[in-house]
């Protein structure tokens, strides 16, 4: 895609997010084509994200589990990427108002160790692990702004930073239990509202990651020591409509919750 139509693309994403207008496909003329437009797109959306929410500091990988894929009727995985500034910890209080429409997604978030080569051959768990150097519990904060799914475009949503608003993370361990098998359990105000295990995340949770190795190497890109993935969800979004605190518990990895209000 031409860099001037996706940049006017973009701009008019933001655009719809300051007047928190419901979410909608693009005009056909000025949307993207294919998914290599869409991420066209999304690269000058998060440049002008950067502004107000910081750097990149990593990235999430969607829909990843067989529910969220029915759920949004898509049949594959999707990336979009993390800002600085809307990394918060466990315990954050999150404001619904600040969101055209809050959803939270239940995962197991892992920070890069060391640079992982960009090789767009595919990579297995195993070979992807020696590049991990921690995992936690974790919950996304995805801003769908009310979307219609009996009608999704997925390359809208990809364009719109797959709808990325933000983390909450509980704090890295190592070493870890066998992910595959580790049962999630999540919570609102201490009732429980679903669960999933690791597996769910495309078999492994490290599967995820190399999946996002892989996508970023074929536009010349790499995943970095430091940076943050949220591997997805183990069970379908919830969408908070009234006060309350959400918790998500991990069998040997943690803790971790926010509050909504």
């Amino acid at each position: 895609m031409q860099e001037t139509a996706a940049r006017h693309a973009a701009e008019m994403l933001l655009a719809e997010h300051n007047a928190n207008t419901q979410f909608r496909p693009f005009d056909r003329a000025q949307g993207p084509a294919t998914i290599a437009d869409a991420y066209d797109i999304q690269r000058q959306f998060v440049g002008l994200l950067r502004a107000e929410h910081g750097d990149p500091i990593g990235y999430k990988v969607g829909l990843t589990s067989e529910p969220m894929q029915k759920f949004c009727g898509i049949d594959h995985p999707i990336a979009g990427v993390v800002l600085a500034k809307r990394e918060h910890r466990s315990g954050a209080t999150i404001r619904r108002a600040a969101f055209g429409r809050l959803g939270l997604e239940f995962e197991i978030a892992v920070r890069i160790k060391s640079d992982v080569p960009a090789n767009v051959s595919p990579m297995t768990a195993e070979m992807i692990a020696p590049y991990i150097g921690g995992v936690c519990a974790a919950i996304e904060l995805v801003d769908d702004r009310a979307a219609d799914y009996t009608g999704l475009d997925v390359l809208a949503l990809l364009a719109d930073n797959s709808w990325n608003g933000g983390i909450v993370l509980s704090e890295l361990v190592t070493p870890w239990p066998d992910l595959a098998n580790v049962l999630g359990k999540a919570t609102q105000d201490g009732a429980a509202i679903g669960e999933g295990h690791g597996r769910d995340i495309l078999g492994h949770p490290f599967n995820s990651v190399a999946w996002l190795a892989a996508h970023l190497a074929a536009t010349g890109e790499s995943l970095k020591a430091g940076q943050i993935v949220m591997t997805g969800s183990v069970m379908k979004t919830i969408f908070p409509t009234e006060d309350a605190a959400y918790g998500f518990s991990m069998d040997g990895i943690g803790d971790v919750s926010v509050i909504v209000r």
